[in-house]
């Protein structure tokens, strides 16, 4: 697995990649952007996870997935964590803690 630097560097090097869709955190799936593309947990697979940690603001601590769907869109969810992270289903955060 490649070692990133920065966000914006794993989210450049992803897309070239072919995830291309960006994908949103819902409560027990994730969602396209544009609202109308779900994947419930048992419809993808993580193929890749990188964690960056913010050096002295924990905001900026976010977890970028490289994300399969079992139809063959390909894309990324960012997801933030500690204090400031999201509820999630217990499904959700089962797949997500899986990389």
């Amino acid at each position: 697995m490649k070692t990133y630097e920065t966000v914006t560097e794993a989210l450049q090097d992803l897309r070239q990649r072919g995830f291309t869709r960006d994908f949103n955190m819902q409560f027990d799936c994730i969602q396209g952007a544009d609202n109308n593309y779900k994947l419930h947990p048992q419809d993808f697979e993580i193929e890749e996870t990188y964690r960056f940690e913010g050096n002295t603001n924990p905001a900026d601590e976010d977890i970028v997935y490289a994300i399969s769907a079992k139809d063959g869109t390909k894309g990324v969810l960012m997801h933030g964590y500690g204090v400031y992270s999201e509820d999630i289903s217990a499904d959700m955060i089962r797949k997500l803690g899986t990389k």
